[in-house]
């Protein structure tokens, strides 16, 4: 079983840039695909990006060009940098294991997420 935790998450302005780092503990990360989600308040948990055991990645249309997944196997992480960041409501991404695709309940293991705010 692995275990998840985000990181890098925080206050930026539009047209900004964040890291976010998933740290795997328990299993090597490369085990496993890796997915990004996020949900703001009040809405529904939607998919970002995912990544697959064979580097495949997939970003979701609204992230395309902007967002990009790595893999940093010696320090058992994935990543997800994110550019030109548009002012939206506050929302927290999580990074999931085991699963594939845009389904939420696909997935069997979260993190507790980390907070990313963008302002105007």
């Amino acid at each position: 079983e692995v275990q998840l935790v985000e990181s890098g998450g925080g206050l930026v302005q539009t047209g900004g840039s964040l890291k976010l780092s998933c740290v795997a503990s328990g299993s090597p990360i490369d085990d496993y695909a890796i997915g990004w989600f996020r949900q703001a308040p009040g809405k529904e948990r939607e998919p970002v990006s995912y990544i697959s055991v064979s580097y495949s990645i997939i970003y979701d249309d609204s992230v395309e060009g902007r967002f990009t997944m790595t893999r940093h196997t010696a320090k058992n992480t994935v990543h997800l940098e994110m550019n030109s960041l548009k002012p939206e409501n506050p929302a927290v991404y999580y990074c999931a294991a085991d699963g594939w695709g845009p389904l939420v309940t696909v997935w069997e293991f979260w993190g507790q997420g980390t907070l990313v705010t963008v302002s105007s």
